[in-house]
């Protein structure tokens, strides 16, 4: 029996050197920002032993100073002990308790002496581990999809290269980070879709459908989260940016830039649902007019939205479990609940979403319609 992988077309290999050159090229790319010379370096380290006599509970919290004894484990450091120190704020969102054993990332002074410097203990260090999931995400990936899953793996890949790599730094940069998301949603959803379905009718037709999608999702986000007084403050770390020397960003621009990245995932996926199913569609009867053709293309998008939608509302709202949980704990009534500038926002991301996902089932079977029926006359 062969691997699936060994069976590689001409297409396949063009689309996989040119994703490979692509990523390359993202990777070379550098964007100055100004920063504090670093004093010394972040190394990975063992907990030897710790010393909690300098922690106080506080409540269900713990504040105060715990002591570690930690082996380095990286740098040109490697194998020396020294002491650290790790503080808590009673704050369960930041706060870490060290054990013997545990593997931790430590800031190394240039000049650290083992007799008298004091290491800060920053937090776990989880890098091997983030390899590791990673690896056998793509080896699943490719052991049950092929050269289709590998090629996946490399659309996941390049995503995440443009997003850490363009987006991030050209949004920093003062960017508008509405039309910023849009031109990495599109670059985006042609890589993803162009390599999952090769440069063919069946591609153009996610992409053409997607894309008409995302572009009515940007237009109603960003009416609606004016609509909606959405400040964009309820972002995670939001004002930690500002009070960095990022204060002229625009943070309702970057809420809106964010709900369109958020929602592109599923249009696309939905986009190549039915853009697959019309192509099986015309593959099994290959005499059908654009009218049924286009039927059919809605037919299939009617019986995808109502769970995707679902899957939008699951995957926003479990990010937010518990404040839900607080609201109900206060007993918090309804229309405050609603009127709260955190679900204000969640309710225009999941809406927004929802309605690209809509929005693209009959611009995809449009699209299809017309581009998998080629010089047809009706």
């Amino acid at each position: 029996m062969r691997f699936p992988l060994c069976r590689i077309s001409r297409s396949d290999l063009l689309t996989v050197l040119v994703s490979v050159l692509a990523l390359l090229g993202l990777s070379a790319v550098r964007f100055d920002f100004a920063a504090d010379p670093e004093p010394g370096t972040k190394e990975r380290a063992v907990v030897l032993t710790v010393d909690n006599r300098d922690l106080t509970p506080f409540g269900t919290l713990t504040t105060g100073s715990q002591m570690l004894t930690v082996r380095l484990l990286s740098g040109s450091r490697k194998g020396m002990e020294f002491r650290a120190v790790n503080q808590l704020r009673a704050d369960r969102e930041l706060d870490k308790l060290f054990e013997p054993g545990d593997e931790v990332l430590v800031a190394v002074l240039h000049q650290a002496d083992p007799a008298t410097t004091v290491l800060n203990a920053q937090d776990y260090y989880r890098l091997h581990y983030t390899w590791m999931l990673f690896a056998l995400f793509g080896l699943l990936l490719v052991i049950f999809g092929g050269m289709t899953g590998f090629k996946a793996l490399l659309s996941f890949g390049f995503c995440c290269m443009v997003i850490w790599k363009l987006v991030v730094p050209l949004c920093l940069k003062g960017g508008d980070p509405v039309w910023i998301s849009v031109a990495a949603v599109c670059l985006l959803t042609a890589v993803v879709v162009f390599l999952a379905a090769g440069f063919n009718r069946k591609g153009v037709t996610a992409f053409a459908g997607a894309m008409l999608g995302v572009l009515c999702s940007a237009w109603m986000a960003d009416g609606f989260a004016a609509l909606f007084r959405i400040n964009g403050g309820c972002m995670p770390y939001a004002q930690a940016l500002l009070f960095s020397g990022y204060g002229t960003l625009e943070l309702p621009r970057l809420f809106v830039g964010g709900v369109i990245l958020a929602a592109s995932g599923a249009v696309m996926d939905l986009g190549m649902d039915v853009a697959a199913g019309m192509q099986e569609v015309v593959q099994h009867n290959p005499g059908v007019s654009r009218q049924e053709l286009t039927r059919s293309g809605l037919r299939i998008g009617r019986s995808v939205v109502g769970t995707m939608s679902t899957t939008l509302l699951l995957a926003y709202t479990g990010g937010y479990l518990t404040l839900m949980m607080a609201f109900m704990a206060q007993g918090v009534p309804l229309t405050d609940f609603i009127n709260n500038h955190y679900v204000a926002s969640e309710t225009v991301k999941t809406i927004i979403g929802s309605f690209g996902l809509v929005l693209v089932a009959p611009f995809t079977a449009l699209a299809g319609g017309f581009l998998l029926l080629p010089g047809r006359k009706e």
